[in-house]
């Protein structure tokens, strides 16, 4: 006969389990979410640094220059993305949340991997999001892109 934990004592089976190394939903979703602060803050700084600073020193910014600011800021979050998952399998968001992308073998993904879910994850944005719920049904706790890229993401 099994017996029941005692009010204020918990059970044998609670006591025991372990935490998963696959990271869940709301860490996933918080580190993007700071992600997106990151990269918006960094925009507007960059932007407003870059063409303020030129009409200061220089006059009204040409429009070869305001392109060229607004191709730089277009393509900021893929770079970002893409070089932070390639170099350490973090982003800065994942960093402070202790998360991490890795492959199949667990290693941070390589360039071509790391471009892929960067630029997957940028332009299908609302599916990437919908595909999160495989987070909930995965023993692995693997999103759409994950299964599709061969990535992961797990607790540090």
């Amino acid at each position: 006969m099994t017996r029941t934990a005692r009010p204020g004592e918990r059970s044998r089976a609670a006591s025991t389990a372990q935490p998963s190394e696959y990271a869940g939903l709301v860490s996933r979703v918080a580190a993007l979410a700071l992600d997106v602060l990151i990269l918006t803050v960094a925009d507007v700084l960059g932007t407003v640094l870059v063409l303020a600073g030129w009409r200061t020193v220089l006059g009204p910014p040409p429009t070869p220059v305001t392109a060229l600011v607004a191709a730089a800021s277009a393509i900021a979050p893929a770079t970002y993305f893409t070089v932070a998952w390639w170099v350490s399998g973090q982003s800065l968001g994942q960093l402070l949340l202790g998360i991490r992308v890795t492959d199949d073998a667990g290693r941070s993904p390589r360039l071509p991997r790391a471009l892929a879910r960067a630029v997957v994850g940028l332009a299908l944005a609302p599916e990437w999001l919908v595909g999160m719920v495989g987070v909930l049904i995965d023993s692995r706790r693997r999103a759409w892109h994950d299964r599709l890229l061969r990535t992961t993401v797990r607790y540090r």
